[in-house]
């Protein structure tokens, strides 16, 4: 009986196992199901917006432009495997040659049809054919990989959208409101602000200028414009018009004749390129082949109201390079992710390109217009200055799409009002004079050289200042052509408009200060540094100033760029004052059309310098940059998780952008804060009293761990690491498709690189976990935010570790929270402070209270106490509290740690995996192209956890920028991130994902109840027998 019984409390207890495995099988797969469909959502992903067709569509570009035809025999001709099919383009540019192919591929074959087609001697590269959507009116877009229209802000019935536009720089609302009506009563028009009526007296109206307007189209006979000449459709919609308003809109501030809301140049002769669809969608090819056509069709000026954060888009930059090169004057919106710092958007952020900010009529820089400096050049340089004009942008008026004007606000409406200045500065050079005279170099000139300068922004959010029509008229009806360089002038006593250069002077002993110019060259679309810049001081003591340059091999096409790398001699330690002096160097550029000797013209930029002492050890703190890793190329997610209009984390995360509050902060504590570009080997730590870390997702050579040890137990340097959170599986369920790159997107890392963090802490016990915490604490009555933060895992004994509840919200915490029943907090330690040797280590797990992007409050408070620790040895009673003493070391296993993601590639974009260890430009002259200071350790084999063996004493040559958008792996989507993360999981594996779990879980119960079952059969055959047997034998 008592067998029976424990059989019959066993096929009980058995029962009950399955059912609960299946309770959390459904548990866990309708978790997994509604992240990613919340995820899907966030990112606006739906079928409905593309053709499925184009979801399969690569274009092949060519390195000759040749018929369509020429160009579909030489594919059908040398391409021997099947799975191909060419597309055919029913569009105007097919009557002129192409360089590019649009071909559908079978996904089944894509890989090695690609390889196939990359090894053909006239294919430049293979990509996939990228949708652009447009933001949804009245909202902020959600940040995506793709370009999207500049959005705007309707206004045209009377609404408020104030609310949508938070000007946190200029006057409230109401003061706003008051001073739009004063104006609009006494200048009802935005044209005469800048004083179009002056040059329509003189005849000047845009006669003869052909204008491209690439947006949402036109529709005939509309009773605004006087002279539409050419409608052209490059969308798969049988239709050429506008049924948006964003076109007609755009059209009317530059060539409008309403009385109402007049344009600035009504005669110029407009040409409509009908881009994007009615759902607001687009597609490169259709950008590809309406660039061909304006440049077959000789357009003399192009406005275009995208943008976005990839400038690593290169069919789509190379063709912006391509069209300026053949003297197209494009105008471009600078963005609205304002009033962030480094959120430019590209096209309006490439050198060539005229990039257009907004300001309101009282000359305050709009909240939504996006701010620089260029992102394209961080983490090893500096920033080029951006945007390049900046003009009204607010409650503009502008045609709608039938008849009658509305109001709209935004960098698309400032855009627009400064391509119509353009197009009547055209028209002020005689038609036969413009070929000789004008270009995108000299126009550029012309307006940057004329703008009024704000007496409040600075240089990085105004550019040149408030374009001045009549200013560069006046330039204009004199020019020669010649080269000069924007900006002309660094002066460090001009504050607040040479910020941040003004904020910090000079001093011996320093990182080089780095400021990056551009050149514009209105001789001719090539041009070359003729000799190497020299500089030259006005007086003695500039001889204390060692200045090194890098510049462009080819200013090509009008543009360049000049970086100076500035830097006090060791003689100056002591010296205060000012330096003045000029650097000058020569631009020369081949031969105009009927000229037989080249033109040469002379560039100097002004200095004026603020030199000061060499401050105190203590003062000094040196900003890590080289560890930082940014969207593009990677899919660098967002630091605080709980914001979800901005899922990339693409500002720069530099001193100057993103954290440009911080900076000044800190400088109005007394700190002097410089910038380190390269590996750890590269600075001197007896210079520094505090190392900062933050936000770091990069990896770490061993001889920078190496060395960061003994400069902090030896050398007494003072470290402050800032993390923020990683855990693999809330990375995994972050995956999504987007719609632009028609692609599976999975984060590379979590918003800090937990586990490599990890390894350079850890010979000091200190290490990460991966807890996802959110909530708000308070220490001595200062209350913060704790957002998407990690959890220490590991810290010594001696130390000072301080916890507090916070809910954990990773796919791992949340699952116990609701096994535990409810979503309980428990403390949590977040930050570390120890003293190891003759130096001092902080560890705090999240930076979003110092980074001004997503910043709910900030802790500027707590990272001044902080620093007075990690400089200065002074301990703050508040910190530094018996109670938080730990006795003994808080542990944790190392197999327990968080893990790297083993399926991605990480040495595509990384700075460090895959490369030698090597002290670039921005690292002090005394170590360029060296391994740092006192480290001669030759390269060797070493090997990361889940990485390839990476042999750092090998060669590595960085691709030619023609090759780098080629797909030969294409499982990310993105045709670069397709390139650079070849071993990403696929969509066959993520589907999978949704029930392959689950399912296999509650198998395993069946397959168990069924185990039990058969050994309970098997026990009562067995009794029977034994019974038989007995009965048989008395």
């Amino acid at each position: 009986m008592s067998r029976r019984r424990l059989s019959s409390e066993i096929g009980i207890v058995t029962i009950i196992i399955s059912f609960l495995i299946l309770l959390v099988s459904l548990f866990v797969y309708h978790h997994h199901h509604h992240a990613l469909v919340y995820y899907s959502h966030g990112r606006q992903t739906s079928s409905s917006t593309s053709p499925v067709a184009a979801s399969k569509s690569h274009i092949i570009r060519f390195f000759q432009y040749k018929k369509a035809e020429d160009l579909k025999q030489y594919l059908e001709r040398n391409v021997k495997s099947k799975g191909w099919k060419w597309v055919e383009r029913q569009n105007p540019a097919m009557k002129f040659p192409t360089d590019f192919a649009l071909v559908v591929i079978d996904e089944r074959i894509e890989d090695f049809l690609i390889g196939e087609l990359g090894k053909l001697d006239l294919v430049k590269d293979v990509s996939l054919d990228l949708s652009y959507q447009r933001g949804v009116l009245h909202q902020h877009h959600k940040k995506r990989p793709g370009k999207i229209f500049t959005s705007m802000s309707f206004t045209a019935q009377g609404d408020d959208d104030d609310a949508f536009f938070t000007n946190t720089n200029t006057n409230t609302n109401a003061s706003w409101t008051t001073t739009r009506r004063n104006l609009m009563m006494q200048k009802s028009q935005v044209t005469s602000l800048f004083g179009a009526d002056a040059l329509w007296s003189k005849g000047y109206t845009g006669a003869k200028v052909k204008m491209a307007i690439f947006d949402t189209g036109i529709r005939s006979n509309h009773p605004h414009f006087r002279n539409i000449k050419e409608r052209t459709n490059w969308t798969n919609e049988d239709t050429l018009n506008d049924n948006l308003g964003h076109g007609t809109f755009v059209a009317g501030v530059i060539a409008g004749q309403d009385v109402e809301c007049l344009g600035f140049a009504p005669d110029t002769e407009i040409y409509a390129f009908r881009v994007f669809t009615d759902a607001q969608v687009s597609y490169t090819s259709w950008f590809l082949d309406a660039f061909n056509y304006a440049i077959a069709t000789k357009m003399d000026v192009l406005n275009l109201s995208i943008g976005g954060p990839d400038y690593l888009d290169l069919p789509f930059v190379e063709k912006v390079w391509e069209i300026t090169a053949n003297n197209v004057i494009m105008v471009s919106a600078i963005g609205n992710d304002g009033p962030l710092y480094g959120t430019l958007n590209n096209p309006a952020d490439q050198s060539d390109v005229i990039g257009v900010g907004g300001i309101d009529y009282s000359d305050h820089i709009a909240s939504f217009s996006s701010r620089g400096m260029s992102t394209w050049e961080i983490p090893h340089g500096y920033g080029r200055v951006k945007p390049d004009i900046v003009a009204y942008g607010r409650e503009i008026m502008g045609s709608k799409i039938s008849t009658g004007c509305k109001s709209l606000s935004g960098t698309s409406v400032a855009s627009p009002v400064v391509a119509g200045i353009v197009c009547l500065l055209v028209s002020v050079i005689p038609q036969n004079k413009r070929k000789d005279i004008l270009n995108p170099g000299s126009m550029k000139q012309a307006l940057v050289e004329g703008a009024s300068k704000l007496s409040g922004p600075n240089m990085y959010e105004q550019g040149a200042g408030r374009v001045d029509l009549l200013e560069s008229y006046e330039i204009l009806k004199s020019y020669k052509p010649r080269a000069s360089i924007f900006p002309s002038v660094l002066d460090y006593t001009d504050c607040p408009y040479s910020w941040p250069f003004c904020r910090q002077p000079l001093y011996a002993g320093a990182m080089p200060v780095i400021f990056n110019v551009t050149i514009l060259n209105g001789m001719g679309v090539i041009g070359y540094v003729e000799n190497p810049p020299v500089w030259i001081p006005s007086n003695e003591e500039g001889n204390l100033v060692s200045i090194h340059f890098n510049y462009s091999d080819v200013i090509w096409p009008w543009t360049g760029y000049l970086a100076l790398y500035m830097q006090i001699k060791d003689e100056g330690v002591n010296f205060s004052g000012e330096i003045q002096g000029n650097v000058s160097f020569n631009v020369y550029s081949p031969p105009a059309e009927g000229e037989k000797i080249g033109r040469k013209s002379s560039c100097i930029l002004r200095l004026k310098l603020k030199v000061i002492p060499t401050p105190q050890r203590s003062q000094r703190i040196l900003w890590d940059q080289f560890h930082s890793i940014k969207y593009p190329p990677g899919y660098i997610p967002r630091d605080s998780l709980d914001v979800r209009n901005d899922i990339l984390d693409w500002h720069g995360d530099h001193l100057h952008t993103n954290f440009h509050i911080m900076f000044n902060m800190l400088r109005d504590a007394g700190y002097y804060v410089e910038t380190l570009g390269s590996p750890f080997t590269c600075f001197d730590a007896n210079q520094y009293g505090t190392l900062l870390l933050v936000d770091l997702e990069e990896e770490y050579f061993p001889e920078e761990i190496n060395k960061l040890k003994d400069d902090i137990i030896n050398n007494g340097l003072g470290v402050a690491v800032f993390a923020d959170w990683y855990n693999v599986d809330s990375m995994m369920k972050m995956k999504f498709f987007d719609d632009n790159t028609r692609s599976w997107w999975t984060p590379v890392t979590g918003g800090a690189n937990v586990p490599a963090l990890n390894d350079l802490l850890a010979s000091f016990g200190i290490a990460f976990g991966d807890k996802i915490l959110n909530g708000d604490f308070v220490i001595n009555g200062e209350q913060s935010r704790y957002a998407s933060g990690t959890d220490l895992v590991k810290f010594p004994q001696g130390g000072y570790l301080h916890s507090f509840p916070f809910l954990d919200s990773s796919e791992s915490g949340a699952t116990q929270n609701v096994l535990l029943s409810g979503m309980s907090k428990a403390d949590s330690p977040i930050l570390g402070l120890l003293e190891v040797g003759a130096g001092r280590i902080t560890v705090y797990g999240d930076s979003n209270c110092l980074d001004s992007s997503h910043m709910v409050t900030n802790c500027y408070w707590l990272l001044k106490k902080i620093l007075d620790f990690t400089a200065k040895n002074i301990r703050d009673p508040v910190l530094f509290v018996d109670s938080n003493r730990q006795d003994k070391a808080l542990h944790l296993d190392d197999n327990q740690l968080p893990s790297r993601r083993t399926d991605v590639n990480f040495s595509t974009y990384s700075a460090v995996v895959g490369k030698e260890l090597i002290c670039g430009s921005d690292s002090r002259f005394q170590v360029w192209g060296t391994k740092g200071y006192d480290l001669n350790v030759r390269g060797r084999t070493r090997r990361l956890p889940g990485y390839a063996s990476i042999h750092l004493n090998s060669t590595h040559k960085i691709p030619p920028v023609n090759k780098l958008r080629s797909i030969h792996d294409n499982s990310l989507g993105n045709k670069y991130l397709g390139y650079l993360y070849g071993d990403d999981l696929d969509f066959p594996e993520l589907v999978a994902s949704h029930w392959l779990i689950p399912v296999t879980v509650a198998v395993s119960g069946l397959l168990l109840l069924w185990s039990f079952w058969k050994i309970r059969q098997k026990r009562r055959r067995k009794r029977k027998a034994s019974g038989f047997t007995r009965s048989a034998n008395p």
